[in-house]
């Protein structure tokens, strides 16, 4: 029995384990995939709606994060007030403004819908009643 003890004694250690600087660089390489992959973007997109925000004037044709197309007719410190059809004006935050459409998409999208012959707009009321 005494022969096992010695082969058990004689055989060589595990691969040693990685070290704390090998742990750290790959946690820096980590943080910096991060960075670079959602950090990085996402602060330039918040840094473009900024600067979209700050440069609305009166007249902007925009559309809201909710979808709805307006002119803008007045803006505030925080709320801007649009035009969404004839003589109907709401007040949105500024915040919900998600981008500002060329000159003359409002007249294109109304004529566009103007030029729909009678039939089809009568049965898109008729189908949006049914459901």
């Amino acid at each position: 029995m005494s022969f096992l003890i010695s082969q058990a004694h004689a055989q060589a250690g595990g691969p040693a384990g990685g070290g704390i600087i090998e742990f750290a660089v790959m946690i820096g390489i980590f943080f910096a995939i991060m960075y670079v992959m959602i950090i990085r973007p996402q602060s330039k997109r918040a840094k473009e709606h900024k600067q979209l925000l700050e440069s609305l004037t009166r007249g902007d044709e925009v559309v809201t994060s909710g979808g709805v197309l307006g002119k803008v007719t007045d803006v505030g410190e925080s709320f801007v007030q649009m035009e969404v059809a004839s003589g109907v004006d709401i007040n949105v935050q500024k915040q919900a403004i998600a981008a500002v459409m060329p000159k003359g998409t409002i007249r294109a999208d109304a004529s566009a819908d103007r030029n729909k012959p009678e039939k089809t707009r009568k049965d898109k009321a008729k189908n949006a009643s049914q459901t």
